[in-house]
């Protein structure tokens, strides 16, 4: 059973991960090859910060969940999208989203303006469960406008940056790629290093294979480099992990989600050298902090503030508020927000105001799409109050 697990040795785990496949780290972070080459990377974005001369769209005002209100969906700021998956939100309170099977990036407002494509990204294979998978903004954003993107091609999966209309350059290659569980997980930790999740493409023993990049977490600095001279794998054991939440205000606690076809669905908090199981079993065990069961689960993200992790659900097609305490476990019964409302529901982020930001993927072969499908939604959690998610 996958909730029996095996602790690896740390130190025999550091030894052999100096022998790990790093053909994803080129010289200075680049390697000239695939469909993405090193060429200079273009101008800083025009979705950067807001000036006088262009300002960005005034915030708009998210319904609670079940509020009713009238003249169309308050709580839908896009719609008619192809499986939008990685979301970022920019500094003007607008977001960028991703489509997985297209490759384009659109900017979204939250006051309902309409969607405006800023650009395709090149060189993505949507074969399988590939594609334009996780976004995240650079550490310094406000000075280069550098977007990071977690990519499959026709060989692999790799990170790739860029700004919007520039040339995306490898940071990190050899991510393996299959037709199921390629990962996509892409968020930057309050250290300003970048943790990167991978599946096991389907191979469930990638998890333990000390020489593979798949079926772990990986933790890069933002030129591909590994964060710490052991290399670049951060925690292993996992099937598929889709998404990657660090707390912003709890800088040691990072949360990860791990989709499994073979067993619950889990979310499990991070640290370094930590063996998370998949797929033994026996002796120690590294308990996951919650567990969704196959028929709410498909977890396909994630965000975190405080003690309260916020759960995107495909298949419960609902949002499952987590309630974690001090010692990593869950404090009380969690909550669901809305539950059947919009079909399979995907990717989680907060923004600055407390509101979540949440993708629907019903255009993905598996669910029921409605005719205005997908949709970008955003909405007020019903305990928000002010400017705090809480």
């Amino acid at each position: 059973m996958r909730r029996q697990r095996g602790r690896r040795a740390a130190g025999a785990a550091c030894a052999v991960a100096l022998t790990l496949v790093l053909a994803g780290c080129g010289e200075e972070g680049y390697e000239p090859s695939g469909p993405f080459r090193p060429l200079p990377e273009g101008a800083p974005p025009e979705v950067g910060p807001p000036t006088e001369s262009s300002p960005a769209p005034a915030p708009g005002d998210p319904a609670d969940p079940g509020s009713g209100q009238g003249g169309g969906d308050p709580n839908v700021v896009a719609s008619g999208l192809t499986v939008p998956t990685g979301l970022v939100v920019l500094p003007d309170g607008s977001a960028v989203v991703g489509e997985r099977e297209t490759g384009r990036l659109l900017q979204v407002f939250p006051d309902r303006s309409p969607a405006r494509e800023l650009m395709v990204v090149p060189g993505v294979d949507t074969g399988g469960d590939g594609g334009l998978l996780g976004l995240a903004l650079s550490p310094t954003f406000d000075e280069d406008g550098l977007f990071y993107a977690y990519v499959s091609t026709a060989t692999d999966n790799r990170v790739v940056r860029f700004p919007i209309g520039g040339t995306p350059n490898p940071v990190f290659t050899g991510i393996p790629r299959g037709e199921t569980h390629n990962g996509g997980g892409l968020a930057f930790s309050t250290d300003g290093t970048l943790l990167v999740g991978t599946g096991d493409t389907g191979n469930p023993a990638l998890g333990q294979d000390p020489a593979s990049l798949g079926g772990k977490v990986l933790r890069i600095d933002v030129f591909g480099r590994p964060a710490n001279a052991a290399g670049p794998v951060f925690s292993s054991g996992f099937a598929d992990v889709t998404a990657i939440c660090p707390t912003a205000d709890l800088p040691s606690t990072i949360y990860a989600v791990d989709e499994s076809a073979a067993g619950p669905d889990e979310l499990n908090e991070l640290s370094e050298g930590t063996d998370h199981g998949w797929p033994t079993a026996g002796g120690g065990t590294i308990e996951p902090v919650f567990e969704v069961d196959n028929a709410a689960g498909g977890l396909g993200g994630c965000a975190a503030v405080g003690t309260t992790v916020f759960l995107g659900t495909l298949d419960g097609q609902q949002v499952t508020v987590v309630q974690v305490d001090g010692e990593g476990t869950v404090s009380e019964e969690p909550e669901q927000l809305l539950t059947g409302r919009y079909g399979r529901l995907r990717t989680v982020v907060l923004d600055g105001e407390g509101a979540l930001w949440i993708t629907t993927s019903n255009r993905d072969g598996i669910g029921t799409p409605a005719e205005d499908d997908d949709k970008v939604l955003r909405i007020l959690p019903p305990s928000s109050t002010g400017n705090s998610p809480l």
